[in-house]
């Protein structure tokens, strides 16, 4: 499973996600979703305004689990 740390960047940051979304053009609900990890997938050019804001690479948001059988 694709986890995406993106609560854990805006902490590091320093940044409130409703900060984020507005700087990269999406709603608070659909950053929401990414949040809490209920996306089914994310667009390349959505994942390059978030590392663009956020000052971080695609690894440092994405992280791969086994899934739990």
């Amino acid at each position: 499973m694709i986890i995406l740390n993106l609560d854990v960047m805006l902490a590091k940051r320093k940044m409130r996600s409703n900060e984020l979304a507005e700087r990269i053009g999406l709603t608070q609900a659909n950053l929401s979703i990414l949040k809490t990890g209920k996306a089914k997938a994310i667009r390349l050019t959505t994942l390059d305004a978030i590392c663009r804001e956020l000052d971080c690479t695609p690894g440092d948001l994405l992280e791969y689990r086994e899934d739990e059988e």
